[in-house]
């Protein structure tokens, strides 16, 4: 995705009409697709524990995603499988202990109020992809988002697992490949792209 001045109006305009977001939501995601890890016979799930962001902003990342499209029709679209979304946590973990994930995430949204904060977007981050790029916004971290995830990650390292396959990954006809650029981000998601 190379900047011109259309992109640079579009970010522009996106950051400046959305700075400011409320997590209306949180989801533990689990993908429900399994597969046995390549170094044992446990079937693993690949999970996005994520805040679903309010209207506003998914109005904006939509039409964000729109106008990037433009320049590039075969880009990444947000539709009904792919939904604007603020990842908090992403692992790999042992398909068997799935309830036991959903039961510690349920328990820190006991103790935690996601959907009364107030996150602020504040520019774009680029990951070049074959012939295409994928852009997303990125949340000022927060205490309160750092708390959040610190938590998340504790409580599902007892049932996580270092990496996975393509196969712990729900995939559908539009969308039938993982990449191993995105099997490697998730199994590296903790340190890389958590804290601070």
């Amino acid at each position: 995705m190379g900047v011109n001045q259309s992109d640079e109006l579009c970010r522009r305009s996106l950051l400046g009409s959305a700075s400011t977001i409320a997590a209306s939501m949180v989801l533990a995601a689990a993908l429900p697709r399994s597969a046995a890890s390549k170094t044992s016979r446990e079937q693993l799930t690949a999970i996005d524990t994520l805040l679903d962001p309010d209207q506003t902003m998914v109005e904006n990342a939509i039409a964000a995603n729109a106008q990037l499209r433009q320049s590039f029709p075969k880009g990444f679209a947000l539709n009904e499988t792919h939904q604007p979304h603020i990842s908090m946590l992403q692992r790999y973990v042992r398909t068997a202990d799935l309830d036991n994930v959903y039961g510690a995430v349920g328990k820190i949204l006991a103790e935690e109020h996601p959907a009364s904060w107030k996150l602020t977007a504040y520019k774009y981050y680029f990951i070049p992809w074959k012939n295409i790029g994928l852009a997303g916004i990125v949340i000022r971290p927060t205490d309160d988002l750092k708390r959040f995830q610190q938590k998340l990650i504790d409580a599902i390292a007892p049932f996580a697992v270092k990496t996975g396959t393509a196969a712990a990954f729900v995939t559908t006809k539009e969308d039938p490949d993982i990449n191993k650029p995105t099997i490697d981000y998730l199994a590296h998601y903790v340190p890389a792209d958590s804290g601070a």
